[in-house]
This record gives C-alpha cells, sequence and structure tokens, in this order.
C-alpha cells in the first residue's frame, strides 16, 4: 500500500499509468495498491476509460486480429495451462475492445514495454487483484 493521490477517482477505481509502468487499486484516504506491469510497446499503447467486463481464471487465449497478423502460425486458441498462453493465472477483460489485465507466462516482461496493448501483471499481483475488484470496476489508462 502507498499513498496516492487519485485526482478525483473514486475508491475502487484501476488507475493504470503506462509512463510508470504501474497498476493502481484506489482506497480510501488517498492510499492505493500498488503493482508493477508490462504495458502497450510504442504504437500499441492507448489511454481512457475502461470497465472490467469479465473475470477469468485461467483462461483460454484466443489471439487477437493484429497480433495473428504479425504471427500468423500461431493457433487460433492457446488452451489454460499451456507454456505458450500469455494469459497467466487471470485475466480481467476491458470493455470497448480486445485489451485486458492479465497475468504472464513472461515474468520477465514485466515493468516495460512489451505487450499489443493489454496490461500485463505478475500471477500473484493478478490473482491479488482479480479478488479485490468486480465486475464493472472503472479501469483509467494514463500516460
Amino acid at each position: 500500500m502507498v499513498a496516492f493521490d487519485a485526482a478525483g477517482e473514486a475508491p475502487g477505481t484501476v488507475i493504470v499509468r503506462t509512463s510508470e509502468r504501474k497498476l493502481y487499486l484506489v482506497l480510501e484516504g488517498g492510499r492505493a495498491m500498488r503493482y508493477v506491469v508490462g504495458v502497450g510497446r510504442l504504437g500499441r499503447q492507448w489511454t481512457g476509460a475502461s470497465f472490467i467486463d469479465g473475470k477469468h481464471l485461467r483462461p483460454h487465449w484466443a489471439p487477437p486480429a493484429a497480433i495473428k497478423l504479425n504471427n500468423p502460425n500461431i493457433p487460433d486458441i492457446i488452451p489454460s495451462g499451456s507454456p505458450a498462453n500469455p494469459m497467466g493465472a487471470a485475466a480481467l477483460t476491458l470493455s470497448g475492445g480486445e485489451y485486458a489485465i492479465h497475468g504472464t507466462n513472461r515474468p520477465d516482461s514485466i515493468g516495460r514495454f512489451v505487450s499489443y496493448g493489454c496490461i500485463r501483471m505478475y500471477n500473484e499481483d493478478i490473482l491479488d487483484l482479480f479478488d479485490r475488484v468486480d465486475v464493472g470496476t472503472l479501469v483509467v489508462v494514463r500516460h
């Protein structure tokens, strides 16, 4: 837990600061839970507001079109538990697109600009966040 100026965001809001490569879960009293994350690489970053529209433990993964375009030999579905599945232990899907906050099969990527726009977390951190948020939670991504 850290001191945090939420700039008017309500407790329970998830704020991602891509320039810091940090995700904050706003708590009461000017505090927040802070997690180190991997974020979109150059040309794949986005900003804006969304909300969590799904919570999934050990999800299968269907690569989005942009990833299939760059990796045409990637399978259409990578099953849960496969070492090739980049979703890790859990995923919080976001409304309005193909993005999620999720675990990873590459913990060395956390703290870097690495994804196609998703927010990557250590598996133990996504499981912690998973237990703290609900479907409908506001997610704000800022530079």
